[in-house]
């Protein structure tokens, strides 16, 4: 990354970037077309209200003239909460993972775990961090490992049920 990265909580003026890259990422990874209805209406019930979802941005901050900047997004994560009571504490669910083609190999991922990793290693109610990835996406899943992430040896299981547009 030739630039400063920062990462910062996602606000509700980031909606339009956050839907283009759920977007993306549901059709690169799945094959999947989203309806951009429900999922705008998602991702801003998300962002109204962190005990469904947190989103955070990696912001690439460039230069301007003189000592400003500007910051560009350049990927995202959504964090989640699963309560354990075997454990008696909170998983926290990386999911909505998008870096676009361009930043990726640049360590955007990578920022955007570690800053996500401190604040449940600093959270005393959170146990650990998981995320499910696609079995074919071998790339992702060498760049998870390379964080210390490891196959909780789980399978999920789903039974999604139809839903009218809301």
């Amino acid at each position: 990354m030739n630039a400063a990265l920062r990462i910062r909580p996602a606000e509700t003026s980031d909606l339009d970037w956050l839907a283009e890259g759920a977007q993306a990422m549901a059709w690169e990874t799945e094959y999947k077309r989203l309806d951009p209805d429900t999922l705008r209406a998602g991702i801003a019930a998300g962002l109204a209200d962190a005990a469904k979802a947190r989103y955070f941005i990696a912001m690439q901050d460039l230069p301007l003239a003189g000592a400003e900047t500007v910051g560009m997004p350049v990927g995202t994560l959504m964090l989640t909460q699963e309560w354990s009571d075997w454990r008696n504490g909170d998983w926290w669910w990386i999911q909505s993972v998008y870096v676009p083609p361009e930043h990726r190999r640049k360590g955007v991922f990578a920022a955007l775990y570690k800053h996500v990793r401190e604040l449940a290693r600093a959270d005393p109610n959170v146990i650990g961090l998981r995320l499910y990835v696609e079995k074919e996406n071998e790339t992702a899943q060498r760049t998870y490992s390379s964080l210390g992430m490891a196959d909780a040896g789980y399978l999920i299981c789903e039974d999604e049920f139809e839903r009218a547009t809301r």
